[in-house]
């Protein structure tokens, strides 16, 4: 049985699609499985770039580099920094660049293996013994069937590992999942395969490309760090966030644009509860837009600022800071 209380096939048998638990070489050290050669999705850097602006996102040298990494190397990319500055949306960005399934687990406090992983469909089961027994069926071949794949609910982490066609495996707000949960996905990512007792130890045939975002809220394992490839996304600089807001919102005048993004820095140099984001600046150039306003003026920014501050109090200070009338 290994640490997270799972154990071989109770009856020996090889399942079809399911392999034996890995061996171990005379040093004692578990043999890595080899998973079969999966095709890149990006020929170079340069191409992430090309590629990932073609669906909207527009990624620096940095994040492209990551991204390109991640892909050849065959490790998950962590990617930390505060929210709204496009973690999740790099994820959608590369699913559909690469014409790929997005399997995302969204963690939460209190997330565990049966959200995370699988868990057994019980009514089901139990529908299923209660039948047996009015039948000639016996025990014995009634407990091998209620544990069957027919049975079997499989979450995000297990539909993403089972996966034969292109995936990207989000695993979303890492840190606030408990840290419990840094244990079996410490066991996943480190050779994308699964013990289910009463199966065996299903292996991915094809490595998702996996991201997993972290607003930083708390400190997430070193040991799961060691697993992946790690970038930090920060607010774009002005250049950058003015192209953001082009390729999003282009019928938005280029000096209103440039207006928007410069009262957008400033909020962010205050101290607030909530830091506008990314896409809150595209939601207040698509209002503006909405409003027929031509100039961000006093009166446009106080008529429409509960689009890009969503608290009473990081209103009252910004109109204070930015001297409102």
């Amino acid at each position: 049985m290994d640490r997270l209380g799972r154990g071989a096939h109770p009856t020996g048998l090889i399942v079809p699609g399911v392999t034996e638990v890995p061996k171990q070489n005379p040093r004692g050290l578990t043999v890595d499985r080899a998973l079969p050669t999966t095709p890149p999705l990006f020929a170079s850097v340069d191409d992430v770039v090309t590629k990932l602006a073609e669906t909207g996102y527009l990624a620096n040298k940095a994040t492209a580099t990551s991204v390109f990494l991640a892909d050849r190397l065959g490790k998950p990319l962590l990617i930390e920094g505060p929210a709204g500055v496009g973690k999740t949306e790099l994820a959608r960005a590369v699913a559909q660049t690469a014409g790929a399934e997005l399997v995302r687990l969204q963690c939460y406090e209190g997330v565990d293996e049966a959200r995370a992983l699988y868990e057994w469909n019980h009514a089901k089961q139990i529908l299923r013994i209660q039948s047996s027994t009015t039948g000639s069926a016996g025990w014995d071949e009634t407990k091998l069937d209620v544990f069957s794949e027919e049975f079997l609910l499989a979450r995000p982490l297990l539909q993403a590992i089972r996966r034969e066609d292109p995936t990207v495996l989000l695993i979303d707000e890492t840190d606030k999942a408990d840290v419990e949960i840094e244990g079996l996905l410490l066991e996943v990512l480190s050779d994308f395969a699964v013990t289910i007792p009463e199966l065996g130890t299903i292996t991915a045939v094809r490595r998702p490309f996996t991201v997993l975002t972290s607003n930083a809220t708390r400190e997430l394992s070193e040991a799961l760090k060691r697993r992946c490839l790690f970038l930090h996304l920060d607010f774009p600089d002005a250049d950058l966030e003015r192209k953001i807001l082009a390729s999003r919102v282009p019928e938005l005048p280029e000096a209103i644009a440039e207006q928007l993004v410069r009262v957008v820095r400033v909020m962010r140099a205050m101290q607030l509860k909530k830091l506008p984001s990314v896409a809150e600046t595209i939601d207040w150039g698509r209002t503006l837009l909405a409003l027929g306003m031509d100039t961000l003026d006093d009166d446009a920014v106080r008529a429409t600022l509960g689009v890009v501050l969503k608290h009473q109090s990081d209103q009252d200070k910004a109109a204070a800071e930015l001297r409102l009338n």
